[in-house]
């Protein structure tokens, strides 16, 4: 099991994203969260077998349909402490 924090950047609010990642999270069997950003970015964590880690991060890259992602970091991250894959408040 792999953990990374993602910053994703671009039309990214208001577009539908936090819903489109949670939804492609749940379906590749992750676990984590995605929030809002203050700087409009959207910031998630997701965990779980490598592969599907990869996968979501290359899913990300373009989003939902509305969306137009400029950039997705990825740095390495601690392990959600909780199961499931959630919406978390802005911040």
């Amino acid at each position: 099991m792999i953990s990374r924090l993602l910053a994703i950047s671009g039309r990214v609010q208001g577009v539908g994203y936090r819903d489109w990642l949670v939804r492609e999270a749940l379906r590749r069997g992750l676990q984590g969260w995605v929030r809002n950003r203050p700087d409009r970015s959207v910031q998630a964590l997701v965990a779980g077998d490598a592969e599907a880690v990869q996968a979501m991060i290359a899913a990300c890259q373009r989003g939902p349909l509305l969306a137009r992602v400029t950039a997705v970091t990825e740095t390495s991250a601690e392990s959600p402490d909780q199961p499931g894959f959630s919406r978390r408040a802005d911040g």
